[in-house]
């Protein structure tokens, strides 16, 4: 019955994505000020369909831990193709730093780009942090919520990766608090697995870090915020 689910939620979601990404180039031509408001339709269609077709859903804890600022950034486990979607409704505005090559998928990518996600060259180097800081800058002064994953690609549960420190710079340049939060998708959906397993999906943000002058403290606090998570 797994194989059965999988199967007719990529089907769903091929379907939604394909359908949606047409429809976008009206959004693209004559509406461009709702890119974001679409994207986010997307992302809670397809997470709709996550849960009805694969029973799986998500439970989130520590919402008091969000600071009450417009602007703050994130620092999520990444385990999933799940966590590229799930923050888009959670927050008033987010915006994902993703990594450069996806605004180069067919119309998906021009989107992401109208709707404000942050794309990083990740073999850019020095340059590429500065763009990073300068773009991510832009996004603050529109009151966006910045979402990074630190490990810089999905992880398979209980492994572990050395965090890229770009995620401390970033925030010390400009000032934004990190909230680390921590998350078991890989559970349900395991990464670059085809198969999706019914079960609950555990989201539980830790308290701000505002301290952000060692790096190397910092990357540390954020992986003993991680490492608190429950044991569901």
């Amino acid at each position: 019955m797994i194989y059965i689910r999988s199967f007719l939620f990529s089907l769903y979601f091929f379907l939604l994505t394909l359908i949606m990404g047409i429809a976008a180039f009206s959004i693209r031509l004559f509406a461009k000020q709702h890119a974001l408001s679409y994207a986010k339709l997307w992302t809670r269609w397809s997470l709709w369909g996550l849960n009805k077709i694969c029973h799986i859903s998500t439970e989130i804890t520590g919402w008091q831990f969000l600071p009450e600022q417009p602007s703050y950034l994130i620092a999520s486990q990444h385990q999933s193709a799940f966590d590229t979607l799930v923050w888009m409704n959670l927050l008033p505005r987010p915006a994902y730093i993703m990594k450069k090559e996806l605004t180069r998928i067919p119309l998906v990518g021009p989107l992401l780009l109208l709707s404000g996600m942050i794309p990083l060259d990740r073999q850019g180097g020095g340059k590429a942090l500065r763009n990073l800081i300068h773009n991510t800058d832009i996004a603050i002064k529109d009151h966006r919520q910045i979402i990074i994953f630190p490990e810089g690609t999905r992880t398979a549960i209980g492994e572990k990766v050395k965090l890229q420190a770009g995620v401390v710079a970033l925030a010390s340049q400009l000032n934004l608090p990190i909230v680390p939060v921590s998350i078991d998708s890989g559970n349900c959906w395991p990464r670059r697995s085809f198969l999706k397993f019914p079960g609950v999906i555990h989201i539980e943000i830790h308290p701000a870090i505002t301290e952000l002058k060692e790096r190397k403290a910092v990357l540390a606090e954020i992986e003993t915020a991680w490492n608190k998570q429950k044991q569901y």
